[in-house]
Formats: structure tokens, C-alpha cells, sequence
């Protein structure tokens, strides 16, 4: 009869170095992990070859002059210094992208908060609006949209057309400095439906018993908002935040088609990414461009950090 000593000790693999003084063998991996290796491995090589390799070949460059049609010359930071101390169409650039920044990702979650709150309710076709509300999402990055969308803002536009019906004189609203920016905001936050998607799918999570216990309390509907719903949705608020920044730094599209790539007018519309654009691709500066990405990234970089560090204040996280 075997002992449970005997069966455990035939089960069990041997701790420590064997009688006769010999090393155990470690234990070999799993043909599951080989497999799952094998699998990963296009992703090891696509990380390798199209993401870290041509990001540590652009820091090299951010240290060179270099045009694309001979060797990069080493100079230091150089392209750093003459940023900040010697390019005012940079600091342009860097103006104009932070005032889109701080419009467009209040303003768009805002609306994008109200549009869920209402597509929140149990109404006839309700999958039909929410498709509806979704499809400029869908539309609004792409060039065409941004060539209708400068058609509506032109001289003689759908916009000034409307405002002639009641007698207005209208402008050309991209064609003026303090207009065209504008106007761009307003594109971006009629592209409203992904985080609008998001907030409705936090709007379901949100349990039915604190409104009914609201209710029973005799609180309203600003009240249920402000003491149930904003708490309960600021994971998903603070995850939307950190997106809609991210994607705002690099707006490129809208401002490229209705400026015709210059950034005009007065260079009211010429964003970080445009210029960086201008200075890799049209002025062949590929070193100065490559320090420009390098500092856009460490902005972004600190705008997320800054999100993370100040979520502890307000993000509330059910405890389970």
C-alpha cells in the first residue's frame, strides 16, 4: 500500500542538489508559452522595426541637421535652442495648438456628456440615434468633410447664406484671422461620438438603486446628476480627458485641408503637427522636425502625468 509520504514524494519535483552532489535541471517552458511566443512574435518585430527603431532614430536626428538628401551632420542641441529663442512661428504653433487644446476637449465632452445622457433613455428607435450621433466620428477626420466643412465657412458659404435669409452679412469665417480657428474647434467638437459612445456604456453601469433612493429622498434631476451620476462616471470622464487631449495635440488633417496646408490665415490656424509637417516635409528641415515631435511628445507626456497626479482628487473608484 502506498503511503502519502511515497505519493508525494513521486509527485513532487526534487528541492536542492541531488545525493551525489549533481545540479537539478530547471524546469523547461511550457509548449503553451512557445506557442504563445511564436504567436507574439510578429508584434516583437513590428515594436522592433516600426515603432522603437524609428523612434530612437528620430531622437538621433532631433540632434542633427539633417534634409533628407545628405548625411546628418551632429549638431547638439541646436535645434532645441533656436525652438524657443529663434523660430516665432513655432511659438505660434505652440499658441495656437494649446488654445484648440483647452476649447475643443472641454466643450466636446461636455456636449458629448449631454448627447449620452439623452441617448441614456429607453425610447423607440433609440439604436438608430445612437448610430446617427456616432457616424460624424466616423466622417470627421477625413479630408472630404474638411473640404465641405470649408465650404460652409467661405465667403459665400451655407453659412452666410443662412445668416443673408435673415438679413445678416456674414464673413468669410476662414478666411479671417479671428475666425479660422474657430472653426476648427467647432469641426472637432462635432466629432463628438466616440467619447460620447464611451460615456453612454459608463451612463449603463451606473446602478438603477441610487436613483430610485434619490427619488425616494425627494432629490431632482440636477441633484441625482451632481451627487450619482458625475461621481460615478469620473473613471470614465478622467479616461476620456487624457484621450481627447492626446488626439487634440495631434490634430493635423482639418487644419492642413481648409488652410491649404499653410496654416493661414496669419498663421491662426497653423497647429504644432502642421508646422512640424512644413519644416519635415516642405522645408526638407528633417532634424529641426524631429526635435519638434520629441518636445510634443514630453507635452503630452507631462499633460498625462499632470491628469494622473491631480485624479486622485476627484476620480471616485467604487470600492469592492
Amino acid at each position: 500500500m502506498t503511503t502519502g509520504t511515497e505519493l508525494t514524494g513521486r509527485l513532487a519535483p526534487p528541492a536542492g542538489p541531488t545525493p551525489d552532489g549533481a545540479a537539478v535541471e530547471p524546469p523547461r517552458c511550457k509548449r503553451g508559452d512557445r506557442v504563445a511566443y511564436l504567436f507574439l512574435a510578429p508584434w516583437f518585430v513590428g515594436l522592433a522595426l516600426l515603432t522603437a527603431g524609428p523612434l530612437i532614430g528620430s531622437l538621433y536626428l532631433s540632434f542633427t541637421n539633417f534634409n533628407l538628401l545628405q548625411a546628418p551632420t551632429w549638431v547638439g542641441f541646436a535645434n532645441y535652442v533656436r525652438m524657443f529663442t529663434d523660430d516665432p512661428r513655432y511659438l505660434q504653433s505652440v499658441k495656437v495648438t494649446f488654445v484648440y487644446v483647452l476649447l475643443t476637449v472641454p466643450l466636446q465632452l461636455g456636449f458629448a456628456l449631454a448627447v449620452a445622457m439623452l441617448l441614456n433613455r429607453r425610447l423607440r428607435g433609440i439604436a438608430w440615434y445612437r448610430s446617427v450621433y456616432y457616424i460624424p466620428s466616423l466622417l470627421g477626420g477625413s479630408v472630404a468633410i474638411a473640404v465641405i466643412w470649408s465650404q460652409i465657412f467661405d465667403d459665400d458659404g451655407v453659412l452666410n447664406v443662412f445668416l443673408a435669409f435673415f438679413g445678416i452679412a456674414g464673413r468669410s469665417w476662414i478666411s479671417s484671422p479671428d475666425t479660422a480657428l474657430y472653426t476648427l474647434v467647432l469641426l472637432n467638437i462635432w466629432q463628438f461620438g466616440s467619447p460620447m459612445v464611451i460615456f453612454l456604456a459608463g451612463l449603463k453601469q451606473v446602478p438603477q438603486e441610487l436613483y430610485d433612493a434619490a427619488a425616494v429622498d425627494g432629490a431632482g434631476a440636477w441633484r441625482k446628476f451632481r451627487s450619482i451620476t458625475f461621481p460615478m462616471l469620473t473613471p470614465i470622464i478622467f479616461f476620456n480627458v487624457v484621450l481627447q487631449i492626446i488626439q487634440a495635440f495631434q490634430a493635423f488633417t482639418p487644419a492642413y485641408v481648409v488652410s491649404g496646408g499653410t496654416g493661414g490665415p496669419s498663421d491662426s490656424t497653423l497647429f504644432y503637427t502642421l508646422y512640424l509637417y512644413q519644416q519635415g516635409f516642405t522645408n526638407l528641415n528633417m532634424g529641426y522636425a524631429s526635435a519638434m515631435a520629441w518636445v510634443l511628445l514630453l507635452i503630452i507626456a507631462t499633460f498625462t502625468l499632470i491628469n494622473f497626479g491631480l485624479a486622485r482628487r476627484w476620480v471616485y473608484y467604487e470600492e469592492k
